[in-house]
Formats: structure tokens, C-alpha cells, sequence
């Protein structure tokens, strides 16, 4: 049974006539009868009465007239969908981040997107950047981003250098002033504040300390980004932060930056190699990207994933 051959039953049917539908549809009229015959063939049942001249439905073609309106209307429903998603009128993105994107870099890119797309839902799934690029490999996410660079050991996927960020210490704004800028050596013996395991801040400054020789000292670990922030603030210790971040932090924190060289890490958007983002994910993949500072990196195919942020 095919798509147009329910297209000219339904015109005969509420015609009546088989030129006068043949004229509704934009087909000869041979080929309309044609086609009524070869449907009626594959269901065994004549589906109009032709005595004398009048057209008339049979039981079975009354019996598929309300079918058949209900699949045309379905299809003609499916194709004004299809049409809304290419328009960017409708759809989802499904984007993943690290924790402190979603608190300093995505907000106003979400906006943006958000003005220029308000149909297409936006779904955010926060996490470490080793659980994202699993989830981008199962293809649970149209796009993600993480920390490069990536590993080999893990799904092909392809990325491009979004950002470079500058880390920076952050103590509460009660607590006296650090030496400006903070050396890493500086740390030793200070009161950490540190993010759960898995996260690629903390492995990144312990190893930053015990390049320098020393263990740090943690008062409070375990924390997501926003409760790290809040125990900085309540005086339990400092913390080494993204600029981004910290810039967005409020009165009550104060920041300090790294000396020189400091530390930096590079924030990459990825997507599948082997699948092409739909077009909203393309789109909200532009403006992420008009974000990118003059001189970042261009796309590549890398392998593997990274830790958690």
C-alpha cells in the first residue's frame, strides 16, 4: 500500500469522480484509476461501486476512508514537524558541560541561543568530562564540553579548541590579603578547599603542589562548584578556581591570580566523528564557537576521553 495511492482514494472517495480527482491530485486520470485498481487488487476488495456510472464507496472503502484520512493526516503532520525542526523552529539541543561552563561561559551563550531559537529546548547534563565523552559516544548528547586534551582510550571523537583559561586562587574576602600574585609555593601549609575526586581542578593542582615539593592540606573536600565556593567564602580555606569562575563569584570572594607561569587548561567542544550534529547543535555550535578567542585551535579528530572536571 502506498502513500500516494491513499492519496487518490481519498480524492475520489470525497469527489466522487474519478477526472475530478484526477484534477484534485495533478494526475491524468488514467493513472489515478490505475492506481485505485492496483490498490484495490492488493487488498482483495473493490473499493467503489462503478453501476452506471456512479461512483460509490463499498464497505471496504468505507472502511478505509477514516484510515486512510487518519495516515495522510499523520503524514501531512510529520512533514510540517520535519519542516519546523529544519527551521529551527522546534527541536532540542542536548549539550553537556563541566560544572564551572556551566556556571561561567554557558549562561549567556544560552541566552543568545535561547533569543534567536526560543522553540528549540535546550537539555544540559553536567558533568566530569570523562562521564560527557561516554555520553557523547552512546549518543546521549549532540554536543559536550570538556577538557582537552583527550586521552587515546576512548570513542572517535572530533573536537575544537573553544578556550584557554587562566586558573586563579580565590579566599574569602574577610580573610587577609594574599600575596600578589600567589605562587604555587604559597600553598603549602594553607587550607585547601577541594573538589571531589574525579575532578580534573583538583588533580590539577595537586599535581601543580607536588611539583613544588609538597603535599597540600585540605580542611574541606568533596565539593561541587558551587559548594566549594560557598565554604571559600565562609572562611574555611582558598581554592584554585577558573577565571571564569571567579569573575562571577561576587563581592564576598576575593581573587588572586597565579604567577607566573600559573596554570591554564583548554576547554575543547566535541561531537561525535562518525554522526554530523542536527542542525539546531550546529547552530548552537556556531555561536559557542564565535565565543573562541583569535588563534584558537582548529577542529581535529582526537581518541579518548579525559577525567571529570
Amino acid at each position: 500500500m502506498q502513500f500516494q495511492q491513499l492519496l487518490y482514494f481519498v480524492a475520489v472517495a470525497e469527489t466522487r469522480h474519478f477526472t475530478r480527482a484526477a484534477e484534485r491530485v495533478h494526475v491524468s486520470q488514467p493513472s489515478l484509476s490505475q492506481q485505485i485498481r492496483a490498490l484495490e487488487k492488493e487488498l482483495g476488495a473493490e473499493l467503489f461501486s462503478r453501476a452506471r456510472g456512479n461512483i460509490a464507496l463499498t464497505d471496504a472503502g468505507e472502511a478505509l476512508l477514516p484510515l486512510a484520512r487518519r495516515i495522510l493526516a499523520d503524514a501531512d503532520t510529520a512533514r510540517h514537524e520535519v519542516q519546523e525542526l529544519a527551521q529551527l523552529r522546534r527541536g532540542r539541543v542536548r549539550l553537556g558541560a563541566t560544572p564551572s561552563l556551566c556556571t561561567g561561559l554557558l549562561p549567556d551563550v544560552l541566552r543568545a541561543f535561547h533569543d534567536l531559537h526560543p522553540g528549540i529546548r535546550l537539555v544540559i547534563e553536567e558533568s566530569g568530562s570523562h562521564d560527557l565523552v561516554r555520553e557523547l559516544a552512546r549518543g546521549a548528547l549532540d554536543l559536550a564540553l570538556v577538557v582537552l586534551p583527550l586521552p587515546a582510550a576512548s570513542p572517535a571523537l572530533t573536537t575544537v579548541e573553544l578556550l584557554h583559561e587562566d586558573l586563579v586562587v580565590v579566599s574569602s574576602a574577610a580573610a587577609p590579603s594574599p600575596r600578589r600574585p600567589v605562587r604555587i609555593a604559597d600553598l603549602e601549609g594553607q587550607p585547601l578547599v577541594m573538589f571531589r575526586h574525579g575532578y580534573d581542578l583538583r588533580e590539577l593542582t595537586v599535581a601543580a603542589c607536588r611539583a613544588e615539593g609538597f603535599e597540600p592540606s585540605f580542611t574541606v573536600e568533596g565539593g561541587e562548584m558551587d559548594a566549594v565556593l560557598g565554604f571559600v567564602r565562609a572562611g574555611l580555606g582558598v581554592a584554585v578556581v577558573p577565571a571564569m569562575v571567579a569573575a562571577r563569584s561576587g563581592r564576598d570572594l576575593r581573587v588572586t591570580a597565579l604567577a607566573r607561569p600559573g596554570l591554564r587548561r583548554t576547554i575543547g567542544l566535541a561531537h561525535r566523528s562518525d554522526v554530523a550534529p542536527p542542525r539546531a547543535a550546529r547552530e548552537l555550535q556556531r555561536l559557542l564557537l564565535a565565543r573562541r578567542p583569535d588563534g584558537a585551535g582548529a577542529a581535529h579528530r582526537a581518541q579518548g576521553g579525559t577525567g571529570p572536571e
